[in-house]
């Protein structure tokens, strides 16, 4: 069985074509277009004509490359940057028209779900109770759980993408105020969701998403080259000497070290706060990486649960389809009961 998937995310339009063995996603192609979506919104989080243009022409590229690979029409889905864009119903509806692709914006909570479920499958039952940290261009996903799917699950709106350009978008690089500004935003979104990992005491944590990878290898990870098997871990201690590096380089200066891409290095500092802060409050020396997230989620529910189960989303995506609700904060405990949870 040949299955697909495209996401479009802050930066990139990504698509996987994948078969099933065993119920096991084994890719067979891989492509990208660089969009950097998030880079032209306006001050309103619109996304306007000239960005839905290039999307539309980025998921036509990559159906069709889709289709030359035998696999159907792919489980499509947008992340942070069009689910929160005001003329998301419009984006929405110009790609359905123009490419005949089912785009779907998944809420936060459930991104965090299925990158939780990949990550459990990648590490196996051994991995006991575990604790996810996954941070994209327009959010950050935490879960915890002791079984397939996370008990806990929350979606906040920390992006490495987002908050760059909320905090560094003055100077390069940014001064010690504006780096200060940043670390108290994110220690106060964090407060509730490290809470509960603290609280949970996970026997395994992971990270999971290309920020932590290209952290990880900044911080003396083995490089991608070396396969996917090979063990990645990212020690807090190493992270915070990398903020103290990064916060003195400019952005060229940056994509010049180990791991940083160019599309990233802009968005690499605040990527390293966020991380190193998630792992503070929570009480973590070090996070295992893991090469699955999202998109291997996604396809691992659909294998293991049939078609009706993206069904589902594209039809609530339908009925939702006019109301662009904004779903970046959604969470399975209640922030009042989260402020509860005492400290170990």
């Amino acid at each position: 069985m040949r299955v697909s998937v495209v996401d479009a995310g802050s930066n990139t339009v990504r698509l996987v074509v994948a078969d099933s063995r065993d119920g096991v996603p084994l890719p067979v192609h891989t492509a990208k277009w660089k969009l950097r979506l998030s880079e032209q919104t306006g001050e309103d989080g619109r996304l306007g004509d000239a960005a839905t243009e290039q999307l539309v022409r980025a998921v036509e590229k990559a159906a069709l490359t889709a289709e030359r690979w035998g696999a159907p029409e792919p489980l499509a889905f947008a992340t942070a940057v069009v689910r929160n864009a005001p003329d998301r119903a419009e984006v929405l509806r110009a790609v359905r028209a123009r490419t005949d692709v089912r785009l779907c914006v998944l809420p936060g909570e459930v991104e965090a779900e299925l990158t939780f479920l990949a990550v459990r499958r990648w590490m196996g039952w051994r991995a006991g109770p575990l604790a996810l940290f996954d941070i994209g261009g327009g959010s950050l996903e935490v879960a915890f759980g002791r079984g397939r799917m996370p008990e806990f699950a929350v979606s906040l709106p920390l992006g490495a993408n987002r908050l760059t350009n909320e905090f560094f978008d003055r100077t390069d690089p940014p001064s010690a105020t504006e780096i200060q500004a940043l670390r108290r935003k994110v220690r106060h979104q964090l407060r509730d969701a490290t809470a509960r990992i603290r609280w949970e005491h996970p026997h395994t944590s992971i990270a999971a998403s290309r920020t932590f990878q290209q952290l990880a290898r900044l911080c003396g990870a083995p490089p991608g080259r070396r396969g996917p098997f090979v063990e990645r871990q990212l020690y807090r201690k190493d992270l915070r000497l990398a903020i103290d590096r990064l916060a003195g380089l400019s952005i060229d200066e940056r994509s010049e070290l180990p791991g940083i891409s160019a599309p990233r290095a802009r968005q690499c500092l605040a990527g390293a706060i966020i991380g190193h802060t998630a792992m503070k409050l929570s009480g973590l020396k070090s996070l295992a990486i893991c090469p699955w997230a999202l998109r291997e989620g996604i396809l691992l529910r659909y294998l293991e649960d049939g078609r009706d189960w993206w069904g589902d989303i594209e039809r609530r995506e339908e009925r939702t389809h006019h109301h662009a609700v904004d779903s970046t904060v959604v969470t399975s405990l209640p922030l009042q009961e989260a402020r509860a949870v005492p400290t170990p």
